[in-house]
């Protein structure tokens, strides 16, 4: 029997403000689990503008800033390994255009790049409304799994 150990890291390249790390990692990875995915392991790396734009340029041939990008890094049929890299700055632009905290939009963006490695996709205006309707499942989720662990 082949036993998969999950683990979930967090790299900073630009200022951020991360709390209950230790929390988010487990919750990140039960993610996975409810939704039938083995994880073996995935790297959040949080960073610039600049940074994501090059990447954006450099690896998918796009010349925009978005706010993250998700790479699958395993092999068809393997566990799950990924590297998800997101612009600190545009998750603070986009929480003050929405109206929400940077920390709900910095979690809403950190669990969007998970449901991507699930198989969630976001091209269509079909695969957007379910996207966001998982997004929202997992945040107020979490939200009370920090309440549950806060006791």
């Amino acid at each position: 029997m082949n036993i998969v150990t999950s683990s979930v890291s967090f790299f900073s390249e630009y200022p951020v403000t991360l709390r209950h790390r230790r929390l988010l990692k487990q919750f990140i990875i039960s993610l996975f689990r409810s939704e039938g995915k083995k994880l073996q392991h995935l790297n959040y790396i949080f960073c610039s503008d600049e940074k994501v734009l090059e990447i954006n340029k450099t690896y998918l041939r796009h010349d925009y800033y978005t706010d993250i990008i998700t790479f699958e890094l395993q092999p068809k049929g393997e566990p799950v390994e990924g590297d998800i890299f997101i612009s600190v700055e545009r998750v603070k632009d986009n929480a003050q255009q929405l109206e929400q905290t940077q920390t709900r939009e910095l979690h809403r963006v950190i669990f969007h790049g998970a449901l991507h490695l699930c198989g969630y996709r976001d091209k269509t205006a079909k695969e957007e409304k379910l996207m966001r309707s998982k997004e929202d499942h997992y945040l107020d989720k979490y939200e009370k799994f920090l309440r549950k662990k806060s006791k």
